[in-house]
């Protein structure tokens, strides 16, 4: 065996042992076989960012949850106060848009009736 036919088996002994890892590796997600590389890709983001989370040290579960038991009356009413505020909006631009149109139309009489006395 001479010394291209050597490196030629070791390239492909290490190819083939990179793909058998590759998958082991994939296996431990869901691995979708129909999208092979969008769902290894969401799976390296989600560890991504849940690393990310433990690295910063943004927030556990237990406090989140906390949180959300201590505030979520508040939070409620703020959703009820922002939906009624809303709708006050579009009370206030409807009112809006009818006095323009009257205001336009009494400026078009204003108009016409100071074309008529000249």
């Amino acid at each position: 065996m001479d010394l291209l036919t050597f490196v030629v088996i070791v390239v492909i002994l290490c190819a083939l042992l990179f793909l058998i890892y590759y998958f082991i590796r994939g296996a431990k997600g869901d691995i979708s076989l129909a999208r092979p590389v969008e769902s290894r890709v969401d799976e390296y983001l989600d560890r991504r960012f849940q690393s990310m989370v433990e690295e910063w040290q943004l927030v556990s579960h237990p406090k989140l949850q906390q949180f959300k038991e201590k505030h979520f009356r508040e939070i409620e009413n703020d959703e009820v106060r922002l939906a009624e505020l809303k709708k006050y909006e579009s009370g206030m631009q409807t009112t809006l848009s009818n006095l323009e149109a009257r205001l336009d139309t009494v400026e078009k009489e204003f108009a016409q009736k100071g074309t008529a006395k000249k």
